[in-house]
C-alpha cells in the first residue's frame, strides 16, 4: 500500500504545546490540519493580519486576523490534566 501522505502524530481537536518559534510555549487546539504540507492551525496562535478590499461599491475594506499554519514538528501533544507534554514515539 502506497500512501500519498506523510502520517502526522496529531490530529484535529487535539491540545498541543509549541516548542518551536514566535509562539513558542504557547498552548492552543488543532483547528485544522493540512496532510500534504504536514502543516496544523491551531486556534488563536501564529495570527497574521490580512487586508481585505471592498467587494462592494458601498463597503469599506477590513483589516482581519486569521491564523496561519505551523509545521507539525513544531508542536508537540499537551495533557491537561497532569500539565505536561506528551512523548509520542
Amino acid at each position: 500500500m502506497n500512501n500519498k501522505y506523510k502520517k502526522i502524530h496529531i490530529k484535529k481537536g487535539d491540545i498541543v504545546k509549541v516548542i518551536a518559534g514566535n509562539e513558542k510555549g504557547k498552548i492552543g487546539t488543532i483547528i485544522k490540519v493540512i496532510k500534504k504540507k504536514q502543516q496544523v492551525t491551531i486556534k488563536n496562535i501564529n495570527l497574521k493580519t490580512k487586508h481585505l478590499r471592498p467587494q462592494q461599491e458601498k463597503e469599506t475594506g477590513k483589516i482581519i486576523q486569521i491564523e496561519a499554519p505551523i509545521h507539525s514538528s513544531n508542536v508537540m501533544l499537551y495533557s491537561t490534566n497532569n500539565k505536561v507534554d506528551i512523548n509520542i514515539k
